[in-house]
């Protein structure tokens, strides 16, 4: 197999893979996956290839692994149909359905989605959940919405209700906030309430999109008016939008409860994963390279003051 110029160490991995006992196979669908859904721009060629590789691993891999790229490609806007066909995110067309038993005659049966609802409960990896909330930061309006309304569908586990009782005097006290315009006051509840940190809770807050300010209220749970009239009096410049209002009012009417959650268990696991990076702990090999790099001291040379004390003691 060639390697494809957009997957860079790829031939490592397959190198690695062709050595007895080592199957690198989970890893190479999960790289793959990963550095295409990096970027929403591909070549013809480039999806090509990613069609050709994806498809020879999908098969391949245990249940874990499978169910976690199809969680992952769900909520990327621009997932190659025949892939997203392959891991039962799109129904098959009627005439490639032939065609597509006779490359995976064992996977037919899994091609057409069951209607029943998601069942499988993958929680979410920091890693994964730092990946999932970059991409929904950094998409526009349009592909937010997508995402959102693909996460419903996603094997995810989302993070559980928020206590009922907890949820109401959060939703009171944020409207509070909101007719103040007090900023900080209201993403220090929002944070306390879905038990975040203050700098998740700030951006979810800050951006200037909504779509994150929607999840975090739907996660409590909070009535579509209510959000309606945060939206108008906590940020005066999208209050003054009638557009923006009645744009993000329609996404909240028509989002899930389970998508919200969803995301606030990628706000969570972000927060693992950054707390992880900044205090990793110490490896013993870490340790060693580090005394082999660390220069052993000479003894300091005695002081003549000293030398000479000892010589008159004798």
């Amino acid at each position: 197999m060639t390697a494809p110029p957009m997957f860079p160490g790829f031939d490592g991995l397959m190198t690695l893979s062709r050595r007895e006992g080592v199957d690198i196979r989970p890893t190479l669908l999960r790289v793959l996956t990963d550095l295409y859904v990096q970027t929403s721009v591909h070549s013809e060629d480039e999806q090509r290839q990613f069609v050709e590789l994806t498809s020879r691993l999908i098969d391949q891999v245990d249940d874990t692994t499978r169910a976690a790229v199809r969680a992952r490609l769900s909520i990327y806007p621009y997932t190659p149909k025949p892939i997203a066909q392959r891991l039962g995110l799109l129904p098959v067309d009627q005439e490639q359905l032939p065609l597509a038993r006779a490359i995976a005659p064992a996977a037919a049966p899994s091609l057409v989605p069951d209607a029943a609802p998601v069942t499988s409960q993958l929680t979410m990896q920091p890693g994964d959940a730092a990946q999932i909330n970059d991409m929904f930061f950094a998409a526009n309006a349009s592909e937010r919405a997508q995402i959102l309304h693909n996460l419903a569908d996603t094997p995810l586990k989302p993070a559980a209700r928020i206590y009922s009782v907890r949820a109401a005097r959060a939703i009171a006290a944020l409207e509070k906030a909101a007719y103040a315009a007090d900023t900080e006051s209201f993403t220090r509840e929002l944070g306390d309430a879905l038990i975040l940190p203050f700098r998740v809770a700030a951006q979810v807050v800050g951006d200037p999109g909504g779509e994150p300010m929607a999840c975090a209220a739907k996660a409590l749970g909070m009535p579509g008016e209510v959000f309606e009239r945060v939206l108008m009096f906590l940020d005066p410049t999208l209050g003054a939008s009638v557009n923006r209002v009645y744009r993000l009012s329609r996404l909240y009417d028509h989002l899930s409860e389970r998508a919200a959650l969803i995301m606030l268990a990628a706000w969570r696991g972000t927060a693992v994963a950054v707390t992880r990076a900044k205090y990793r702990p110490t490896l013993y090999e870490d340790e060693r390279q580090r005394a082999r790099a660390t220069q052993p001291q000479s003894r300091p040379a005695l002081q003549p003051g000293v030398a000479a004390a000892r010589s008159s003691s004798k």
